[in-house]
């Protein structure tokens, strides 16, 4: 038995390829887990949501069943890891994890919804007690900080004993940090809009104008032409770059001339552009929501902000770019940080142990 390879079936919104925060977590893992070369580990990740129309979704979660159901007959189906997120994708799991049920199949849940509180209230209701037997059926459910475990044992007091917490993890940089050079770079990375607090950031570097010796990057897809008609209204279109989506290439290459990691957000679980920025050694400013204060403690490893604060979030920013030793003493800070809990190699060896530990169950 104990050497018996387990065969994982992990289901991720788009693949490995995918844009969004999840997909780019899981790719990480599967290039983790070649890089280990495991022996006891076999595990596929495929779309349950596909990148297509939204209706097409039901396609992708219904060949994820077929596979699964497949992979059962043929014996290579051990365990079934369930990537969850609010709204939609919490619907197609709930369908995943009770087709797993029907299969024999023990199934592990990710939580990975930044709004999951407001998706998933305690109000008696049938999408409610579909979610709460979701989670209470799961052979483990792993969460990414301390508040989320609180939050699902709220909801479903009898996952309370096989919740886990693995927050995410990002791998250490291969470019060499080079930094913003003549001018402190601030590289904000995500979804342009209203949750990540782009306006209130905008309002901030607005009220930076008077300041010299910064520019910044707002990288991400979403609303991109309305922050660009934005910006241009503010008067910043020569400090801002606003590049739109950026892939794996251009965001190591923005990290490595980066100096401050920005994210306002008013919403997050844990956010992977905060990891990958104290990765590489950047001072991070950012919001206490979700398990960010699980990493990020203000003024040690990082300054935090109350979301839609412009003032306090200005004031960050401008400390930071007056003060280079304020900065390199964040920036060491959070990245021993990383170093000590959110590299991907370690991340890699928990998500194997829980898929261990749920194949035995």
């Amino acid at each position: 038995m104990q050497n018996r390879k387990v065969h994982v079936l992990v289901a991720t919104p788009e693949g490995v390829l995918g844009q969004g925060g999840i997909d780019r977590i899981m790719a990480a893992l599967r290039k983790e887990l070649e890089r280990q070369e495991r022996v006891d580990v076999d595990a596929r990740f495929l779309p349950s949501r596909g990148s297509g129309p939204v209706a097409l979704s039901f396609f992708y979660m219904s060949g994820f069943c077929l596979r699964m159901a497949t992979a059962r007959l043929a014996g290579r189906a051990d365990v079934i890891h369930i990537n969850v997120s609010d709204f939609g994708s919490t619907y197609r799991k709930v369908v995943i994890a009770k087709c797993a049920r029907l299969l024999g199949i023990p199934y592990v849940l990710h939580l990975h919804g930044a709004q999951y509180p407001t998706f998933w209230s305690d109000a008696p209701s049938f999408k409610n007690r579909c979610i709460r037997q979701m989670f209470e059926n799961a052979s483990r459910v792993v969460v990414l900080g301390r508040v989320w475990r609180d939050f699902i044992t709220s909801r479903a007091p009898k996952a309370a004993p096989n919740i886990v917490i693995v927050p995410n993890a990002a791998e250490i940089p291969t470019l060499p940090h080079i930094g913003g050079g003549d001018k402190v770079h601030i590289l904000f990375l995500g979804r342009i809009g209203d949750r990540k607090g782009v306006p209130q950031l905008f309002e901030a570097l607005h009220r930076m104008k008077s300041l010299e010796g910064w520019r910044a990057t707002l990288a991400g897809d979403g609303e991109v032409e309305a922050a660009r008609t934005k910006s241009a209204g503010l008067g910043l279109s020569e400090r801002v770059a606003l590049p739109g989506w950026a892939g794996p290439d251009l965001v190591a290459s923005l990290i490595a001339s980066a100096d401050i990691l920005v994210l306002p957000s008013f919403a997050e679980n844990l956010p992977v552009s905060v990891i990958e920025g104290m990765a590489a050694g950047l001072a991070v400013v950012t919001t206490p929501v979700g398990a960010v204060e699980d990493i990020v403690t203000n003024e040690q490893s990082g300054l935090l902000v109350q979301p839609g604060d412009v003032d306090a979030l200005a004031t960050a920013l401008t400390r930071l770019v007056e003060d280079k030793p304020l900065r390199e003493r964040l920036g060491k800070a959070a990245m021993a940080v990383h170093r000590e809990r959110l590299e991907l190699s370690s991340f890699a060896g928990k998500i194997c142990d829980i898929w261990m530990a749920a194949s035995k169950r």
